[in-house]
């Protein structure tokens, strides 16, 4: 404001002056960018050349990047070199990447780098011919267990690939798992080829740091009848973190028929569960009293057998008491004996059920009456109810409920000193409690149709 002439006026000056804060832009590197493009139609001339173009992991147009010094680009590439893998980076390997088949319009294509903490479990189908079944890369054990992994990108160290375990399928589909780890390479053999990679399974061990530690992998290998002109092939890719081992499921997400009934005990901070513990339930298990060739009731205590979805079970032992006996604490002892140490108090309701879900946990209920007179346990009984669950197509196993019924009895009486031999006997009962599968119709909606007065103007 300049006050010296009248009236006084308002002035006006611009300064040069230095703001770091302010973000510019001083050269446009990418002119692609500037507009929008028409992407280009594939069609049976282009088809070819635009997948040798777009068909890798990544693709840019080197034309338009301008590697100036002053573009910045040369820094950022260096940038780009970490020392840990970060989520989705590709995993790398002495001669480039871990290469994971993939489906491609069904059928498998080998260009598909494994990304790391990806989990990946797919299904493809590939072409197979007698005369090359031997040369295929990906149908022979190699491919999978031969390169070596680096534990960050850009190292000079290795990790090797642990053979885990190798199951061989006949042509019957008969499953056999070998001793041995050897790897074992296709061989044709008139119509068929042996040792041809059916199904690969890794589990690779990282830690906090980004850095991978230990892989393993786990093949299936089975004879095929080249006549057919395809095989399916299944793949999977799971990450562990150092110092913990993955958790075994029952079913994925309904219980499958031979696996343990998970279980375990309601933590202070319910709904949460925790998984029992020491001999009384291994691994978070339901478990019962566990036969032994002695049958000696009073030296079978801890010894367990864990409860198989889908099988009736009985077990016992023999008590031998003698007059002398006392009732009360052979009832204690007893029923230590049928439940275990550590019996838990609730179960999981399908195979996968994670302890932080509570309402996937049912509470066991114990039915049966308190004896008038000191009796003792003569029959511990597990009544396992379970629903189908989900669609007819593909029904999954619910639990929903578990009763346990103590049975009691009377000491029977005898002459003084003379041994008795009672039968203790505990069982496992499953109950299907389905409701008959209705399939439902819905009824056809109904179409209400309003046309403006004038719809039929001028013919009406």
């Amino acid at each position: 404001m300049d006050t010296s002439v009248h009236p006084p006026e308002r002035t006006y000056q611009l300064a040069d002056k230095v703001n770091p804060s302010v973000f510019c832009i001083q050269t446009v590197n990418y002119k692609a960018a500037l507009s929008f493009q028409s992407p280009e139609i594939p069609t049976l001339e282009n088809f070819d050349r635009l997948l040798q173009d777009y068909g890798g992991i990544t693709f840019s147009t080197e034309t338009d990047l301008t590697s100036s010094p002053e573009s910045g680009t040369g820094s950022a590439a260096d940038a780009g070199e970490t020392s840990r893998y970060e989520y989705r980076d590709p995993i790398e390997t002495a001669e480039g990447f871990l290469w994971l088949p993939a489906p491609l319009f069904s059928q498998c294509t080998d260009s598909n780098p494994a990304g790391f903490l990806v989990n990946v479990a797919v299904k493809c189908n590939r072409v197979i011919k007698a005369e090359a079944c031997a040369t295929v890369p990906a149908l022979s054990m190699e491919f999978y267990t031969n390169p070596g992994i680096l534990p960050v990108p850009k190292s000079s160290r290795r990790v090797n690939v642990t053979i885990q375990s190798v199951t061989v399928q006949t042509l019957q589909e008969l499953r056999i798992r070998l001793n041995s780890t050897d790897v074992l390479l296709p061989t044709p053999e008139g119509q068929a080829c042996s040792n041809v990679v059916l199904e690969a399974k890794y589990l690779i061990t990282f830690t906090e740091a980004g850095e991978i530690t230990a892989v393993a992998a786990s093949l299936v290998l089975a004879t095929v009848d080249v006549t057919s002109g395809f095989i399916q092939q299944s793949f999977e890719i799971h990450f562990i973190p150092q110092n913990t081992r993955p958790v075994a499921l029952s079913g994925n997400p309904g219980y499958v028929v031979g696996l343990p009934i998970k279980a375990g005990f309601r933590s202070p901070g319910y709904p949460f569960a925790r998984p029992t513990d020491g001999t009384a339930a291994e691994d978070g298990q339901l478990t019962m009293l566990k036969s032994t060739p002695a049958q000696d009731c009073l030296a079978v205590e801890g010894i367990r057998a864990p409860v198989l979805f889908g099988y009736n079970m009985m077990s016992g032992c023999q008590l031998r008491i003698t007059k002398d006996a006392e009732c009360q604490v052979l009832a204690s002892a007893l029923l230590n004996v049928l439940k275990g140490q550590n019996f838990p108090e609730v179960v999981a309701s399908f195979g996968n059920s994670k302890p932080q879900n509570g309402l996937d946990w049912v509470q066991i209920v114990y039915n049966g009456s308190r004896p008038s007179g000191c009796e003792i346990p003569v029959r511990f009984e597990i009544r396992v109810e379970w629903t189908k669950y989900g669609s007819l197509l593909n029904p999954q196993a619910k639990l929903t409920g578990v009763a346990v019924t103590v049975v009691t009895a009377a000491l029977p009486q005898g002459n003084s000193g003379s041994k008795r031999t009672i039968p203790i006997l505990s069982t496992v009962t499953f109950v299907d409690v389905s409701a008959a599968a209705e399939p439902g119709y819905r009824s056809r909606p109904a179409v209400e149709a309003k046309l403006p007065y004038d719809f039929f103007f001028p013919f009406v």
